[in-house]
């Protein structure tokens, strides 16, 4: 019967790819057999792929969408068959690779490596969530992955981790098929894979992805530490000639060569999208176990784990007590991290941690505890995997993760922002060290052009504050968003502006002027300066209004009237980066148009033009055009 389920799954894929007359057949069919065996050992309820206890499943090779879609509709999710001959087709619920808006799909995959890395963290939230929530956290978490992920680096960043923490809830099945677009692995990749999970703390056993009994076994193993099957297996199996070979890997396999593939184990040729009654109430099994396995969870939780998890479901940010920065001339970075604590102390959710920078970044959260225990995440040096690792803790369904490093390491993690920004995950990017004001270190750690890449991310915001007051301001509006947001802080002390800011809209006025001839408008550190450039401009009898833009990406959402009403006159953009994106709404941009230098950050900003002498300059130059 086995046999007959993996068959129906291999020609549910290889029938979809033919009529999108697109995607990667081979994984799917490689698989197949590997799939109807975890099918039966997965705990989970189609009828509510929410369900907080149920085991995830993460599909790191997402090109192997297909075989994601087929296993979703024969197990009952809201995937129908209509669906599956929709395969990326546009508008549809099973596009090119897996996307959450598809009920049943844990995570967005498609890079490389990501999955492996979000499957590290979905095991380390289901920790920190039976912390929480004790006994009513019992689930496991399941990885498929290949080759590719294997040679990308997350992976090895997100297993390092997983190994350290001895993840015994997670299960990694490796589809170890040896072949890669170019053709056998060996030409890029032939390092002994079972001794490096074993060196990083991992269990590993080797089987043979075909064999029943063997996968069945494994799948038994109870492990202590996080464990890895590397499951030798033949790319498109069953797909004749076509078995093993490189060829099967990204395109449709043809009609012909189906139709005999079916015929060989006794398939009707002429059958598209074939599932017979018995193969479906095997997998409809689990419509029923799943809601009885939660009705069952349900029915066992105590009311204080009940009100525990109304707790984390639905975070009362009304409850943060934020301190207070009127009058407190400080970096953002220190305030952020204030911040921090305060969010903690009141949202037993919120958690996080740096890349081996959390004494730089400001971000350790006081009398929290560390993972396993605790709410201080210690990444080490991680960046891509970090980030991966929180959008899992943001997927999970009761935490609000953030992360951090320097702003010029988040180019390391700029994948899985993005990934947070297509999945609108509310996890919060912490970026200290903003630009230029790095001083001594250099180019090196100077971000210039960092600011305008995550600002041209859809559906990502980014925030640079200009005081303490304002940074609360931003967190207060960040938390209210459906999707990603990064902070970029400063690593010197920034005068307080002295007003009330509007951060909802992105940007607002902070010193205003009847019919100014002249906007300077800034974000961050050049906020100050421009105010002192303002008041060097009304002494030469130019009218001037400052604005500050902590949030570019809120000021583009706002209509034009908005804008018209706080952008007034000339328009002068200043801001210590490339800054391009400031062309929209201004005249002139002061921007950073090289690498920085090594030095003093005061003479740096000196050394580029960003002075309130020079601003003043700058601007009577525009006024004269």
């Amino acid at each position: 019967m086995r046999e007959k389920m993996a068959n129906t799954i291999r020609f549910l894929c290889a029938d979809m790819v033919q009529k999108a007359n697109s995607g990667h057949p081979g994984a799917p069919l490689g698989l197949a057999d590997i799939m109807v065996v975890l099918s039966e050992k997965l705990k989970h309820n189609p009828k509510n792929p929410t369900w907080l206890n149920r085991d995830r499943l993460v599909f790191s090779g997402g090109h192997a969408s297909s075989l994601v879609y087929a296993f979703l509709h024969l197990s009952g999710y809201d995937v129908t068959l209509d669906d599956l001959k929709a395969f990326r087709q546009l508008g549809s619920k099973t596009p090119g690779h897996p996307e959450i808006h598809t009920p049943g799909v844990e995570i967005a995959t498609g890079p490389l490596g990501q999955g492996f890395a979000n499957a590290v963290g979905f095991a380390m939230a289901s920790k920190s969530a039976a912390n929480l929530l004790g006994s009513a956290i019992d689930h496991k978490v399941y990885c498929l992955c290949g080759d590719g992920d294997l040679m990308e680096g997350i992976s090895y960043e997100a297993a390092s981790l997983a190994g350290l923490h001895a993840l015994d809830n997670l299960v990694v099945i490796y589809d170890s098929n040896n072949i890669t677009i170019e053709g056998s692995t060996k030409i890029a990749f032939d390092e002994n894979v079972k001794m490096r999970f074993e060196a990083a703390g991992w269990e590993v056993a080797k089987i043979d992805g075909h064999d029943y009994d063997q996968i069945e076994f494994a799948l038994n193993e109870q492990k202590h530490k996080p464990y890895l099957i590397i499951a030798s297996t033949r790319i498109a199996k069953g797909a004749l000639s076509l078995e093993g070979s490189h060829e099967a890997h990204g395109a449709p396999l043809g009609e012909e060569l189906i139709k005999e593939a079916k015929k060989a184990v006794g398939f009707d040729p002429e059958v598209k999208f074939a599932i017979e009654e018995d193969v479906l109430f095997r997998f409809r099994a689990a419509v029923e176990l799943g809601d009885l396995a939660e009705a069952k969870w349900q029915a066992s939780l105590t009311d204080e784990q009940k009100a525990t998890l109304n707790s984390l479901k639905n975070p009362d940010f009304s409850a943060i007590s934020y301190p207070d920065f009127t009058g407190v001339k400080t970096a953002t970075r220190d305030s952020n991290g204030k911040i921090l604590n305060a969010i903690a102390t009141a949202l037993p959710g919120f958690l996080g941690g740096s890349a081996d920078l959390a004494p730089s970044n400001k971000t350790a959260l006081k009398e929290c505890g560390d993972f396993p225990y605790g709410r201080n995440l210690h990444f080490g040096i991680r960046e891509h995997a970090m980030a991966a690792i929180c959008n899992a803790y943001a997927r999970y369904g009761i935490f609000l993760p953030f992360s951090a490093t320097f702003f010029i390491f988040s180019d390391y993690l700029k994948a899985s922002a993005r990934m947070a920004a297509l999945m609108g995950l509310k996890h919060f990017f912490v970026w200290t060290h903003d630009s230029i004001g790095v001083g001594e270190d250099g180019p090196t750690h100077e971000p210039v052009e960092q600011l305008s890449t995550f600002r041209a991310m859809p559906g990502f915001y980014t925030f640079r504050p200009a005081d303490g007051v304002e940074n609360v301001a931003c967190w207060q509006t960040a938390l209210r968003l459906n999707a990603p947001s990064g902070f970029v802080l400063s690593r010197q002390a920034l005068s307080p502006l002295g007003v009330t800011p509007d951060v909802a809209r992105g940007a607002y006025v902070v010193k205003n002027t009847e019919n100014p001839n002249l906007t300077l408008v800034a974000s961050g550190s050049e906020v100050e300066l421009c105010l002192k450039a303002a008041e060097i401009l009304a002494g030469e009898g130019v009218s001037v209004s400052v604005v500050s833009a902590p949030c570019f990406e809120l000021l583009c959402e706002q209509d034009e009237s908005y804008t018209a009403s706080i952008l007034r006159g000339k328009v002068l953009a200043v801001e210590a980066a490339s800054a391009l994106e400031w062309f929209k709404f201004a005249d002139d941009v002061l921007r950073m148009e090289t690498f920085g230098e090594s030095g003093p950050s005061a003479e740096l900003f000196a050394h580029f033009g960003f002075t309130p002498q020079n601003i003043a300059l700058r601007a009577k130059k525009l006024l004269e055009r």
